[in-house]
């Protein structure tokens, strides 16, 4: 298995989430940790890149939000982390 963040195979089980029993991970080089299957579809890493990418290519919210599968308010908030952590 390799770290969604930073692709090392240094990579130990840490429990399971405490809402659904899925199973969570860490990774011993960025110390990040992950699940490793999602139940929500906002959750993922991939739609999170595409909100991203769909609104530097202009897409409206409410498009992006059917397009995807998710929410108005996921949309809106991956929006909004992405934004906090680029101006830091």
């Amino acid at each position: 298995m390799k770290c969604i963040h930073c692709r090392s195979e240094d990579v130990v089980k840490m429990g399971k989430q405490p809402t659904n029993g899925s199973p969570r991970c860490k990774c011993n080089s960025c110390g990040k940790t992950f699940q490793t299957t999602y139940k929500n579809n906002g959750a993922t890493p991939q739609t999170k890149q595409m909100i991203i990418t769909m609104a530097l290519n202009g897409s409206g919210i409410r498009d992006t939000a059917r397009v995807l599968g998710v929410s108005v308010n996921t949309v809106l908030s991956v929006l909004k982390k992405h934004k906090n952590s680029k101006s830091t």
